[in-house]
């Protein structure tokens, strides 16, 4: 009988293989249908009416699986749903979500509606409350076996006053060894990014994670302002580059910022073509003070990428002379030869040249607000101080668990 039921698990994952890869109907040659797909809100997204089967009339903010009881490793997820702008709480959103169990599978079990068996038993909702917050508890699902698609959950959104629901990238976790390098540049970042970075608190892992209503959804209703832009948006993860580090604790080499300081808070404070060193020192006073501050908890670089007349033992002397000026100890004064520099990978940052800042805010390596254009002001001083403040959370100062 045990036979019988793993051939069965093992059937069924076949089937949903073929067709896991973001949740999407597969092509077709009508070209009718393929007009009207690339107007729907989200684009094709298969079975979406599995949402609805077994929704529970009342839904919460906070669900705990049918996964919550196997012998696996406990895992909640949880976070806030901002509206597009990344900031806005968004109050009322559904999170529908399913996943394997601790084998890998989409296990069956009696009671469960025959309709959803290719989503198997794991699966559940909850509801953004009025603050925009959900919490997830469920067990740590295991990646499909003999396969080298990393471990997921599916996750879709259903907001209450846009009709059609849609997918967002899959949530899978960053300590995967199955999740590679390549893998993790061709996410879509739909709904933002949907990298997992796990904590420990006792035997449970905690992921804190944001979700984004509309970002990188086709055809979504709302538009972001295009009238400044610069930067990646809020809900993407901060990329990896190498800038020459000109002064501070990694001075003559060429550290990622992200890699090296990723799981606190971290400022990234690009300034391209438009320099104005007034201003650009009293910002450097600010990080400096804030660095020493928060200690640990706050890592600051600044990042010149000035294109016009760039000589890298020019650019190097230039800012030494500045960090020695201004006596800095914290903050990394970093350089680039522009911000499309690709041999340096700054230019994943999409950092525009031409504004005269871009202040990049992230928390375990992902951005959770940024600034174009801020000037050195006490008022601005304050909103950067309390942006750090307000993003603390009760997990913050949670271990990262030991990796093998």
């Amino acid at each position: 009988m045990k036979i019988f039921y793993q051939i069965v698990c093992y059937a069924l994952l076949l089937a949903i293989f073929t067709n896991c890869n973001g949740q999407k109907k597969k092509k077709t040659t009508n070209p009718q249908s393929v007009n009207t797909d690339s107007k729907i809100i989200g684009g094709p997204f298969e079975n979406s009416d599995f949402i609805y089967i077994g929704m529970p009339d009342t839904i919460k903010s906070v669900d705990t699986s049918a996964g919550w009881k196997q012998n696996g490793q406990k895992l909640l997820i949880t976070g806030t749903i901002y509206k597009l702008d990344g900031k806005t709480p968004a109050p009322g959103v559904i999170l529908y979500y399913y996943h394997t169990d601790i084998n890998g599978y989409y296990s069956n079990k009696p009671g469960l509606d025959q309709r959803v068996i290719r989503h198997g038993y794991i699966r559940g909702w909850v509801k953004s409350d009025e603050n925009g917050k959900y919490s997830i508890y469920t067990v740590r699902p295991a990646p499909y076996p003999d396969t080298d698609f990393e471990a997921h959950i599916h996750p879709a959104i259903k907001e209450p006053n846009i009709e059609k629901e849609y997918y967002i990238d899959e949530f899978v976790f960053d300590d995967d060894k199955l999740l590679t390098s390549e893998k993790r540049k061709k996410l879509e970042n739909r709904g933002g990014s949907g990298i997992l970075r796990v904590l420990e608190k006792g035997d449970l892992q905690v992921a804190e994670h944001n979700i984004i209503l509309g970002l990188n959804i086709p055809n979504y209703p709302e538009q972001l302002e295009k009238e400044k832009s610069s930067g990646l948006q809020i809900g993407e993860d901060n990329p990896s580059f190498i800038p020459y580090h000109a002064w501070g604790p990694d001075k003559g080499t060429r550290t990622c910022p992200v890699c090296k300081y990723g799981r606190y808070h971290g400022i990234i404070y690009f300034v391209g073509n438009n320099t104005n060193w007034d201003d650009i020192k009293k910002w450097l006073i600010f990080l400096e003070q804030e660095s020493v501050t928060r200690s640990k908890y706050l890592k600051a670089y600044f990042v010149y990428g000035n294109e016009k007349n760039y000589k890298k033992e020019d650019r190097e002397i230039e800012l030494e002379k500045i960090g020695v000026a201004l006596n800095l100890k914290k903050i990394a004064l970093t350089f680039v030869p522009s911000m499309t520099d690709e041999e340096s990978e700054v230019n994943l940052n999409k950092i525009n040249p031409a504004v005269e800042n871009t202040f990049i805010i992230y928390r375990h390596s992902a951005i959770i607000d940024k600034f174009i254009d801020l000037k050195p002001t006490t008022e601005n001083f304050k909103t950067i101080s309390n942006t750090l403040d307000k993003t603390k959370s009760e997990y913050f100062n949670l271990s990262e668990p030991t990796r093998n």
